[in-house]
């Protein structure tokens, strides 16, 4: 039983997470060093990073940050660049920055459009390429690229975010194909409807949550903690020969009709 636990540590890792400074990539960074993994949090903004970095070490994390646009090719080189030469091999890279944007597409603005693609889709091939150079080299690493229920289902008002996110889960099956014969997992994990501060007015919104709760099988809101044992898995060697999978933890909603 002991050798069966021990593949799903992390000690000696070293994890970087994007847009982790809050939500769901806090919580995943939490996770990720209560399994033993050193983390690296991503932001653009130096104060939420280190905020965050003061919380999980107070918890007895080892932390670093790393301050840096995930949607500027040339910034995510250099700070790849950086964290391997200055902090240690990324083993682990959670690709999480994200955002939402909601409209009826016929009135969606063009502008909200690139934005919304270069957050969602352009920062994970970026990041994503940046430090699956490194483990190529190493032969080596785990790769998770945060997915959604949207990479399944729809929503009125959300089409680009579905689009993002459908893309989100193809390319990561690409990923696992094209860095698969080199030592590298690349899996999706899709989350389904969380309570995170981004999600605040749809809990608040009873007639939204009631409609929810009656949707999900599980029957609530998920919690992010509720991420964390997936998390932990795709990260570790339990997961050495799962690839190219999305991992959906959303309470059966994607089960369901």
């Amino acid at each position: 039983m002991s050798s069966i636990l021990q593949s799903f540590s992390l000690a000696g890792r070293t994890a970087l997470l994007t847009g982790s400074s809050a939500g769901i990539g806090l919580a995943l960074a939490r996770g990720l060093a209560g399994a033993g993994a050193r983390v690296i949090l991503n932001a653009r903004s130096v104060d939420k990073l280190e905020r965050a970095a003061a919380a999980l070490r107070a918890e007895g994390a080892q932390v670093e940050t790393a301050a840096f646009d995930v949607t500027s090719g040339e910034a995510v080189a250099a700070a790849v660049a950086r964290i391997e030469a200055e902090v240690g091999p990324i083993d682990i890279l959670v690709n999480n920055a994200g955002m939402q944007r909601r409209a009826p597409l016929d009135q969606f603005a063009e502008a909200d459009w690139h934005e919304l693609m270069k957050t969602n889709l352009d920062s994970v091939f970026l990041v994503g390429q940046a430090v699956a150079r490194h483990m190529m080299t190493r032969r080596r690493g785990k790769i998770i690229n945060i997915c959604s229920v949207q990479s399944e289902l729809g929503r009125p008002g959300i089409a680009p975010y579905m689009a993002s996110k459908g893309a989100v889960k193809m390319l990561t099956k690409g990923m696992a194909i094209d860095w698969g014969p080199h030592g590298i997992q690349v899996n999706g994990l899709g989350p389904g409807y969380f309570k995170t501060e981004l999600t605040q007015a749809l809990v608040d919104n009873t007639e939204f949550t009631q409609w929810l709760v009656n949707r999900t099988p599980a029957r609530r809101w998920g919690d992010v903690e509720d991420l964390v044992g997936a998390a932990v898995f795709l990260s570790s060697e339990a997961s050495n020969f799962v690839n190219g999978h999305v991992l959906y933890v959303d309470g059966g909603v994607t089960a369901q009709l």
